[in-house]
């Protein structure tokens, strides 16, 4: 898990759109992140969509990003919405809420 910020960490934004609530893409976000060793959240949004925040090395990230494309079975993702962010420091563990 990522405990501090330097040159090799990145923090992005995803905003899912799809078929992506009550079919555990949080969970299984969750799940995803902490196998991959990124720091960060996932939650619903009150619009159906899910909206992640991811922290660590490049290469981890992206492969969040693109695991995310797809999710769990169940899910039926439309679009992946990707912005950057400035890493924090301080910030341990990945999140559901």
């Amino acid at each position: 898990m990522q405990e501090r910020v330097d040159n090799r960490t990145i923090r992005v934004q995803m905003l899912i759109s799809g078929y992506v609530q009550g079919v555990f893409y949080r969970a299984s976000t969750q799940d995803k992140a902490r196998t991959l060793g990124l720091s960060g959240w996932v939650c619903n949004l009150p619009d159906g969509r899910v909206e992640i925040v991811a922290q660590g090395n490049p290469h981890d990230v992206q492969a969040l990003i693109m695991w995310a494309h797809t999710g769990p079975p169940l899910a039926q993702v439309s679009d992946v919405a990707v912005s950057w962010e400035e890493p924090c420091t301080g910030e341990t563990g990945f999140l559901v809420r």
